[in-house]
């Protein structure tokens, strides 16, 4: 009785690597399309992460506990004016720890010079303030100082983070001109800027602002007292129950005039909007990984067809077709592999990168890593299966007669 041939597991994987080793070239492309579909999904997800995770320590920093208070529409469409008295009864609100109540005044344009014609905008509002502000927003000041009851009686300014870029004032006791309509025409007013601020992620209105205290303002702009912003830091626990009270609070008699917002819902949107353009990406990967696929399974092909010499002479000797068949798919397996792990290797390096760009902690998720091998290894297999079913089927006369 003739012994069945047998094959050594520590043989397959010498035989499987013969195609790779001698067409080094073609396999390195092969494998790099499935490397480059890898790549996108580790790169997108690990970007992606890292961003969320900046996002989040960004929003853990400033809080979720800060609401901002501003003025409607009466039902006639008209804008109406916030109450007087609505930041002293917004501060007796249940769970309310700081208010601070700004005016805005954006009628009067600011220069850094008095040569600038009135009629050129720069975009900049004039905002009356105190000092509540700052330690309600927890904001820091860049240069100089803040606004305090002695400044705020004088022709002082503090300039928001992007009004001084577009001023071009990088330090404080600088000049502006603010420019003061009255009976007569209008009127210049010089103001000494006295400090320049940090960015304010969640009060971005107040980047562009020129701030002045309320004793100016009523002095140069007739501030009646109404404030149009009011912002609100509460207890972090009770914040969703002090934002249902306010807008009763702050007007009682037209709660439906009052508008309550919470400025970090506008940074977890971004992650929404990020999450939908990654679900996108994440597509294009696939599609990429398809593709390499494809192309292993093409070369795989074209493999079998050149080596049908070599796979009669095997046939002939003894070797099963489950020698054959496991040897090209071991092969497909290996040139797949070996380009998913390309593949993740370049992902990491980009999301690295993108990371240390923006500043954010380089974030790489195991789903990710293991993730694309393991597609890698099912787009191997699946791409394997017919040349290798196609090569085991081949028998040794038909495979030795057509080569």
């Amino acid at each position: 009785m003739t012994p069945r041939a047998r094959l050594r597991a520590a043989d397959l994987l010498p035989n499987a690597t013969i195609g790779l080793r001698a067409r080094k070239v073609r396999a390195a492309l092969s494998a790099l399309a499935v490397a480059v579909g890898i790549a996108a999904v580790v790169g997108v997800v690990g970007i992606t992460r890292s961003s969320e995770s900046a996002v989040l320590a960004e929003i853990d920093r400033l809080g979720t506990n800060l609401l901002t208070v501003t003025n409607g529409q009466s039902l006639s469409g008209q804008e109406v004016e916030l109450p007087a008295a609505a930041p002293g009864m917004i501060g007796r609100a249940y769970g309310v720890q700081q208010v601070a109540a700004t005016a805005e005044f954006p009628s009067y344009p600011v220069f850094r010079t008095d040569k600038m014609p009135i009629y050129e905008t720069n975009g900049l509002d004039v905002r009356a303030c105190d000092g509540a502000l700052l330690r309600t927003l927890g904001g820091t000041v860049r240069q100089g100082t803040f606004l305090n009851p002695a400044t705020s009686r004088f022709p002082a300014a503090v300039l928001g983070y992007q009004a001084a870029r577009a001023l071009g004032i990088a330090r404080a006791n600088h000049a502006i001109r603010v420019w003061v309509p009255d009976p007569s025409g209008v009127t210049g007013h010089w103001l000494t800027v006295v400090g320049i601020l940090d960015p304010f992620p969640l009060a971005p209105e107040i980047d562009s602002s020129v701030l002045v205290g309320f004793p100016l303002a009523r002095q140069l702009f007739g501030y009646d007292g109404h404030p149009s912003r009011i912002y609100v830091r509460t207890v972090t626990s009770q914040t969703a129950v002090t934002a249902a009270l306010l807008a009763r609070t702050a007007w009682p008699n037209h709660p439906e005039q009052v508008q309550v917002s919470r400025p970090s819902d506008a940074l977890a949107a971004r992650l929404d909007v990020q999450n939908s353009g990654t679900t996108l990406l994440l597509g294009l990967g696939a599609v990429a990984i398809l593709a390499g696929g494809l192309g292993i399974a093409n070369v795989m092909v074209i493999s079998v067809m050149e080596r049908r010499r070599e796979i009669g002479l095997r046939r002939a000797l003894g070797a099963t077709r489950g020698h054959i068949g496991s040897q090209f798919l071991l092969e497909a397996l290996l040139l797949s592999v070996l380009g998913g792990g390309c593949g993740v290797g370049i992902g990491a390096a980009v999301t690295f990168s993108v990371a240390r760009l923006h500043g954010w902690a380089t974030l790489v998720p195991g789903v990710a890593v293991w993730g694309g091998l393991g597609i890698a290894a099912v787009v191997g297999a699946v791409a394997g299966m017919y040349p290798a079913l196609r090569a085991a089927r081949l028998s040794p006369t038909d495979a030795l007669r057509s080569a």
